[in-house]
């Protein structure tokens, strides 16, 4: 089964994020824009897992989360990654977050999976590119039509253990879920 371990984010601040992606959607169609019920933050991407690993990696990715404490974060900024995605990004609690994505990445790896060695760059994917007339979509537009956006603070207080089922409207379900349990 294809797994990624996810911050969730409370629904307000996703209502607020989409309410102000509508008039960037209007003015940018060039990128195929992720409906709002697939935003998540990736805390780590861990591929096809054999079912035989879930208690292991379950047990090891509940110490990450009781190690680490809530955030405060907010959605602020946006970019892009070339000319495949469009993103927002955080503001706030980025350095504990950070050293949550690294845990959570240490506990699938101890488990015996094999996780990207990359940077953890915490965004949300709002947008893909797409190819038209031959040529992938500009996202320049969109990307910097976001670059001012600044969101709500809110408290993100668990992880996610989610199983993804891809095609054409992809499928997201949480397995298991825990607590970001150590006091501040």
């Amino acid at each position: 089964m294809r797994l990624f371990v996810a911050l969730p984010l409370p629904a307000d601040a996703l209502t607020q994020l989409d309410t102000a992606l509508g008039p960037v959607r209007q003015a940018h169609p060039q990128p195929r824009w992720v409906p709002s019920e697939r935003w998540h933050l990736t805390l780590a991407f861990l591929g096809d897992i054999e079912e035989r690993r879930l208690p292991e990696l379950s047990e090891r990715l509940a110490r990450a989360a009781a190690r680490s404490g809530p955030l405060e974060l907010a959605l602020s900024g946006g970019g892009r990654f070339g000319t495949g995605v469009v993103w927002v990004g955080f503001a706030g609690d980025l350095a504990p977050l950070t050293r949550l994505a690294e845990g959570v990445a240490a506990a699938a790896r101890r488990t015996g999976i094999d996780v990207e060695d990359r940077r953890f760059t915490p965004h949300l994917t709002v947008a893909r590119g797409r190819v038209v007339d031959g040529r992938p979509a500009d996202l320049r537009p969109a990307a910097a039509a976001l670059a001012a956006y600044s969101g709500s603070s809110f408290r993100a207080d668990r992880i996610a253990l989610v199983r993804s089922v891809l095609g054409p409207q992809p499928v997201y379900t949480e397995l298991a879920g825990w607590a970001l349990a150590a006091a501040g």
